[in-house]
């Protein structure tokens, strides 16, 4: 299986080994050590080597930081983990703040000890982070010194290796344009920044640039590794060399150099005289020390591969399609065994996950690996939006409220994302109202027309305005992009209500997935990828518009609905969507399952 489900972290992790970095603390004359939770590629998801913070704390969560001092130690968590953090790590010997408006700035800025040397590892923040420490420990005449090396890492004695899996070749049928076309493209962009060079640190940057994939990152395709790319094309991949096969090596050709890892710090001197792009979100503030330091003049950019990476080109967009299809009717399989077995009172929350993953492993075709951890969530657990079920944690299901599950796979043509509800036994008033007006939600963010220049925060309030006409919101975004065989969550492009001023474009896949979370005791989120249409004139109309298709083909509960709350047009946007389902994943399904789609797929 993908996903497993023992307890992760604890308090035992902190009590063992904060002592032993402290140690190593008191050896290099320092007061303290800032740990984030980010790696040095940044990515969402850590292999078990880079995972430092829950190594040095049992805290698992996405989010999150600590400062260990001398005599005593601070974690920092957002509210999605307020209870989590305080589960998981020892209060003895953490005090606890919450990380959001900069949450250790402000801690430096007003409790940290007036004086204190505190490390830092360049390589894990980014220099804008960077510059905000510094201010805020200016305020009490703090020393943030760089380390050379992660004392952390010093006293990690059973640290996993680097994760080494085998690069592969995303065949051209499904990346859609050739790699050298792609770098020919890129080094125009570069140029057109007035840029020499590029240097690239985002893992999926660097596969969607030169058609490759990998398997160093938990449930995301990905090789770990760091390009630089000039704006005649060539291009060097720093890498560890047991990842890359003679295919590989084939396939990237005369102009992709292939290098050691290592080699990266001392090839930055070709780069002396040079202007190169940097992206101050991905890359670290030891890239940025490390290009001065080689005579070369940094230009701050956004990395010119994020933008074409998230246009998704034919073959990506009717790779997506077919994954859909064939992840839609495993789904609906699940909602099927769902439907008969959850009322018998014997399922929980892992025993769901597992059978979803197990369906789609195997009935799904080309299945390589889960989006990410499913989240599993019944009845209070539903209304924690990124709960992860564990073997403490798991409930049984039983009547009386809602089942929640949000899961994805990933697929050599495409990475699904999914969420559906569901009622065990029969919904309250309350359930079908709540889960009506997301659903209202959830439609006019699909049908909406939008003309070029509109950003996702300008289309965020659509899909709430149903829940703030019940003076109710939710506290996530609305849509994160989607890679292409890539990671779940990918950027620039968003729909959000404050953060998101990217404009949306032709071929970007985003989420659409309204929600609402009744603390304690249910939740509900309706969640379909869909993607960005080609600009179109509306008859009458005087500019071309934008819209949006829906990829995620499987049924909305309608139990769940209460017809008399729906428009017209709603009903009718939720007839063609279940019609379309039932056409297209009707055939992938047979007997008693197929029947159960057609009776589920009725028009309401």
């Amino acid at each position: 299986m993908f996903q497993k489900f023992e307890v992760k972290g604890g308090p035992a992790f902190g009590r063992q080994n904060v002592p032993a970095l402290r140690e190593e603390l008191a050896r290099r004359n320092l007061d303290g050590f800032i740990v984030p939770h980010e790696d040095e590629y940044q990515n969402e998801y850590l292999p078990a080597a880079n995972d430092r913070l829950a190594w040095l704390t049992g805290f698992t969560g996405s989010a999150g930081a600590a400062v260990i001092l001398n005599d005593s130690a601070v974690m920092f968590a957002d509210g999605r983990y307020t209870l989590q953090v305080r589960e998981q790590t020892d209060p003895e010997l953490f005090g606890y703040e919450d990380l959001a408006n900069n949450g250790i700035a402000t801690w430096l800025r007003r409790k940290a000890p007036e004086g204190a040397k505190l490390g830092y590892d360049p390589r894990l923040h980014s220099p804008d982070g960077l510059k905000t420490l510094e201010k805020a420990a200016g305020h009490r005449n703090i020393e943030l010194v760089a380390q050379d090396t992660n004392p952390l890492d010093t006293v990690w004695e059973d640290r996993p290796g680097q994760p080494a899996e085998t690069i592969t070749v995303q065949p051209l049928d499904k990346a859609g344009v050739d790699h050298a076309e792609k770098r020919e493209s890129i080094g125009e962009g570069i140029a057109d920044e007035g840029a020499d060079a590029a240097v690239l640190t985002a893992p999926p940057s660097i596969a969607w640039l030169l058609n490759i994939r990998g398997g160093d990152v938990a449930h995301s395709p990905l090789p770990l590794a760091t390009v630089i790319i000039r704006k005649d094309g060539e291009t060097d991949l720093f890498v560890n060399p047991a990842k890359v096969t003679d295919e590989v090596r084939s396939h990237l050709g005369n102009q992709v150099s292939i290098h050691e890892e290592s080699a990266f710090e001392t090839t930055l001197s070709t780069l002396k005289g040079k202007k190169v792009l940097v992206d101050p979100a991905t890359a670290s503030a030891w890239h940025f020390t490390a290009l001065e330091n080689a005579g070369a003049a940094v230009v701050r950019g956004d990395d010119p591969v994020a933008l074409p990476k998230a246009c998704k080109n034919k073959a990506e967009i009717e790779g997506s399609k077919a994954a859909h299809r064939r992840d839609g009717a495993a789904v609906t399989r699940f909602l099927h065994w769902f439907a008969h077995e959850a009322p018998k009172g014997q399922l929980d929350e892992i025993t769901c996950a597992q059978k979803l993953e197990e369906i789609r492993r195997e009935n799904a075709e080309g299945l390589k690996d889960i989006s990410f951890e499913t989240i599993s969530g019944f009845g209070e657990h539903g209304a924690l939006p990124h709960y992860r079920v564990n073997e403490a944690s798991n409930l049984k299901i039983e009547k009386g409220t809602l089942y929640l599950v949000d899961s994805g796979g990933q697929y050599p043509d495409g990475t699904t994302d999914i969420t559906r509800t569901m009622p065990v036994g029969e919904p309250t008033d309350e359930m079908r109202n709540r889960f009506t007006r997301v659903l209202k939600g959830h439609i006019a963010l699909s049908v909406i027309r939008f003309p070029e220049g509109t950003s996702g925060m300008a289309l965020d309030a659509l899909a709430r305005a149903p829940i703030w006409e019940a003076g109710l919101d939710y506290d996530h975004g609305t849509g994160h992009g989607v890679g292409a065989y890539l990671g779940v969550h990918e950027g620039p492009q968003r729909i959000a209500k404050g953060s998101s001023p990217v404009p949306l474009k032709a071929g970007m896949i985003l989420s659409n997935e309204p929600g609402y979370y009744k603390a304690g005791e249910f939740g509900i989120r309706i969640e379909n990828l869909q993607y960005v249409t080609e600009p179109e004139t509306i008859p009458g109309g005087d500019r071309p518009m934008l819209g949006f298709e829906t990829l995620t083909l499987a049924p909305i509960d309608r139990n769940l609905i209460e017809p008399a709350l729906l428009s017209d047009d709603e009903r009718a946007w939720l007839n063609a969507y279940h019609a379309r389902v039932a056409a297209e994943i009707g055939p992938l399904l047979d007997g008693e399952v197929r029947s159960w789609l057609e009776e589920v797929c009725a028009p309401v």
